[in-house]
């Protein structure tokens, strides 16, 4: 073994030490020292010779006995999480929860009698365990064999023994509350909750039935708790599976919809007040009606805090996914992102901290600076002068330092082509028309928070075709000759000057060297001094170019 800080030298003694036979194998790796944890980091840069062999993972004392022992660990939210992903396909195929399977003797039977699902889910769990952990695969495999009967002859005897009362017989308020005490309450609970959903088909149903227990639970107290947990608990996997939120808000909504709908039913409250004061987001935001409006009630009257913020952070995840909120629709894709942001940054603070919602929309915003994105974007764009209107649209609605740098190289390319200037002049709209459109345009860059080097080079491109416009019409020199007013000429020239009327740069450069030649003439002071309300009317636009204090 020796140490070098000469990579070169480092392989080149290993190469020579496999050649001369003095060793069978070699290994150069490279150590970085991490001042934080004061730990070396190993990445290896050559092997050769024979192949070491593979090391029998030692087992872990704090990790020697499976995550499961017993069928009651099984309800635990993690290890229904991971049933549902392991039975995720058999689950869909007959419209349950792992939360339900635990609790349904039918579900079991169905389960037991179909052979490979719960082999391969049994195999599914002990592989990666097994990994992790180090333990034998086998072991793990007849450990979770032995749990699954247990955990299934508990569920088929508690349905055989009529554990489980039919709230069509008895009201759920009187068997919570003949429940409490009871060691098993919250598996009888749950399992009374889940036979009422069979024979109830379809999510949007299933939550209308769920949405009538919780109406039907106890007004207060220990049952009122017990029957609202596992409630909380059956709403959290039914929503939280993939084909549900379609079936529950409207197939007609697309994946912007249907988060926009979510955060309406997590959030109506605020959401409601920022519709009032917004109408635009009042015609974009989807309505919320059936059971959904009645679970947002409930979450506004603070039941089921658990999954109200667990429906924010699937917002957030998907956000963050890659999937197009209007697949369809660039420019509604933006419409929709922006309504997502007001509402979710007035939720912050309760169900989401800002820095998420912020990350978010950061991660998001990368998916709209991309070249088919943009292409998307613009594609319904007739004019150069409408894509740069867009674009720099498009700079006001991303957010994250690299993401506006990548829109404002979009725009930049866009105002600084040749097609932009060409278009602007050869435009058959009057020149005093095309100023004030450019002037607007730069007016919106300035609104996009873009770094100053990106916004000081975009207005500048802006500014120098907006004198080529005017220097090609002579406007300044027009309106300095033009037989009116001195008032109403100075007012063009300073309107130009202060970026109203033009671009800042060289026109509005030179309509305030035209307006400061005007002011000096022999007879403005007279003509002014006559006329002492058209001087109060200039003395706002001199403040803004800057000839007054």
């Amino acid at each position: 073994m020796m140490a070098s800080e000469d990579r070169k030298h480092a392989i080149e003694t290993a190469e020579e030490l496999l050649k001369d036979q003095r060793a069978v194998a070699v290994r150069v790796t490279k150590e970085t020292l991490d001042p934080d944890t004061m730990e070396f980091n190993s990445v290896t840069v050559l092997t050769r010779g024979a192949p070491e062999p593979p090391k029998k993972r030692l087992v872990d004392p704090d990790n020697a006995a499976p995550n499961c022992a017993q069928p009651q660990d099984l309800y635990a939210p993690h290890a229904r999480e991971l049933l549902g992903r392991v039975l995720e396909d058999w689950l869909m195929r007959n419209s349950a929860t792992a939360f339900e399977l635990l609790h349904r003797p039918d579900l079991v039977e169905k389960l037991e009698a179909s052979g490979v699902e719960v082999q391969h889910a049994i195999q599914k769990i002990s592989i990666p365990e097994s990994q992790s952990t180090g333990q034998a695969t086998h072991e793990l495999i007849r450990h979770y064999q032995a749990l699954a009967d247990k955990a299934m002859e508990r569920v088929i005897g508690a349905g055989r023994r009529d554990l489980f009362p039919d709230v069509a017989k008895r009201p759920l308020a009187e068997i919570a509350a003949k429940l409490a005490g009871a060691p098993d309450r919250a598996f009888v609970i749950g399992g009374v909750l889940c036979r009422a959903l069979v024979g109830v088909k379809g999510a949007r149903a299933r939550l209308g039935k769920l949405m009538e227990l919780a109406a039907a639970a106890p007004e207060s107290g220990p049952p009122r708790q017990l029957v609202m947990v596992a409630l909380e608990q059956l709403l959290c996997e039914l929503l939280g599976a993939r084909t549900s939120l379609a079936d529950i808000l409207g197939p007609s909504l697309d994946q912007g919809g249907s988060l926009a709908a979510v955060v309406r039913m997590v959030a109506p409250r605020e959401i409601d007040a920022l519709m009032r004061n917004d109408v635009r987001m009042a015609i974009l935001m989807p309505a919320v009606e059936g059971p959904a409006a009645k679970l947002g009630e409930r979450l506004a009257a603070g039941d089921f805090p658990i999954l109200a913020a667990s429906l924010a952070r699937m917002v957030l995840r998907e956000l963050m996914g890659p999937r197009r909120l209007r697949p369809t629709e660039a420019v509604g894709e933006i419409d929709i992102l922006r309504v997502l942001a007001m509402s979710l940054t007035a939720t912050a603070g309760r169900l989401l901290t800002l820095d998420e919602v912020q990350n978010a929309f950061i991660e998001r915003s990368k998916s709209l600076v991309t070249a088919d994105f943009v292409a998307s974007y613009v594609t319904g764009c007739d004019t150069v002068l409408c894509e740069a209107e867009m674009l720099a649209r498009l700079c006001e609605n991303v957010t994250g330092a690299a993401n506006k740098r990548a829109a404002a190289r979009w725009l930049s390319a866009c105002v600084t082509s040749l097609r932009f200037e060409s278009e602007m002049r050869t435009s058959p709209v009057r020149a005093s028309q095309k100023l004030v459109v450019l002037s607007a345009l730069q007016r919106s860059v300035r609104s996009c928070a873009l770094a100053e080097h990106d916004e000081t080079q975009i207005v500048g491109a802006i500014g120098v075709v907006g004198g080529v416009v005017e220097a090609e019409a002579k406007l300044t020199a027009q309106l300095a000759r033009a037989p009116a007013p001195l008032v109403q000429k100075l007012s063009a020239l300073l309107r130009l000057a202060a970026g109203e009327g033009a671009p800042t740069g060289p026109a509005a450069d030179r309509a305030k060297a035209e307006a400061i030649r005007l002011f000096r003439a022999p007879d403005a002071r007279a003509t002014l001094s006559a006329q002492p309300e058209g001087l109060v009317e200039l003395k706002g636009l001199m403040q803004a170019v800057g000839l007054a204090a």
